[in-house]
């Protein structure tokens, strides 16, 4: 049994990165936390945090020096020289951090292409590689509705019948963090949902009773919702992710909630679940408007 003492962890400030340095620091071992602004990084105390960047390798070699594990943020333009990197310095394990679209058997678009890039090259890169594939974040909602809820009490959004299957990024973290720490998950692609397929109606009447609010939903047209989600999605990817949207009202999605509990040994957390765990995301902009 391999054993692991030191884990670095790209990516730490995104909202999958910041569950796996917790719950690596729970699990009791040294973590180092990679983030371009350790100034502003807010992680848990344990982590040693260092200033790096995936887009500037030459800044990830030092972190990477005495690391037993990797956990990678997919960077496709540098991913074959950090993998490079990581394997001088010895690293024993990556567990790299992908999307379900990179399983498609059909088809091509920017999203899989991205993240197959760079599972292509961890797997070609020599340490003991795991690709953890998740469906849609259900923080997404965060951004893409977050600010209208909280300042209007409404979500803005094309597609209003578009079915979702989200899942909870602490339950992606859970996943990472066995492979990172565990035997028998090398080679492995692990796909991950919630356990319901939601429509974005019935996922803002959810977030709705965890606020406690009464919300409404404005079906924005293609463009609108293009305006609205590009400063925040690259277009090359938003192309993909409207796509989606647009193909999958009525769509009969799977579910690979079963991954959570496979790997992790309890059940994957619901929407509500997450919902109840970020409420106050979704409270009046004005506390008078609490009252």
């Amino acid at each position: 049994m391999a054993t692991i003492n030191t884990v670095l962890v790209t990516g730490a400030t995104g909202s999958v990165g910041r569950h796996v340095v917790g719950r690596l620091l729970a699990r009791g071992v040294t973590v180092r936390a990679l983030t371009r602004d350790p100034a502003s990084a807010g992680l848990p105390a344990g982590a040693e945090v260092l200033a790096g960047d995936l887009a500037r390798p030459q800044t990830v070699r030092p972190a990477l020096e005495g690391a037993d594990a990797l956990y990678l943020f997919p960077v496709p333009e540098t991913a074959e020289e950090v993998v490079r990197a990581a394997k001088e310095a010895g690293v024993r394990r990556i567990v790299l951090l992908s999307s379900l679209t990179a399983g498609d058997e059909v088809g091509a678009n920017a999203t899989k292409d991205h993240h197959r890039a760079v599972e292509r090259a961890v797997e070609a890169g020599g340490p003991d590689w795991t690709h953890v594939r998740p469906g849609e974040f259900a923080g997404n909602v965060l951004w893409r509705w977050g600010p209208a809820i909280r300042a209007e009490g409404v979500a803005k959004a094309p597609y209003a019948r578009s079915r979702r299957v989200p899942v909870h990024e602490d339950d992606i973290a859970a996943v990472a963090v066995a492979a990172l720490l565990e035997d028998g998950h090398a080679g492995r692609a692990y796909e991950i949902t919630g356990p319901q397929v939601l429509t974005q109606l019935e996922q803002l009447e959810i977030i709705g009773r965890a606020a406690g609010r009464e919300l409404g939903f404005v079906e924005l047209t293609h463009e609108q919702a293009w305006e609205l989600m590009s400063p925040h999605v690259p277009a090359d990817l938003l192309v993909g992710v409207l796509g989606y949207m647009r193909d999958s009202v009525d769509a009969d999605l799977a579910v690979h909630a079963d991954t959570v509990r496979r790997v992790t040994g309890r059940a994957a957390r619901t929407f509500a679940e997450w919902a109840a765990d970020n409420a106050a995301a979704f409270y009046p902009a004005s506390p008078s408007a609490r009252s």
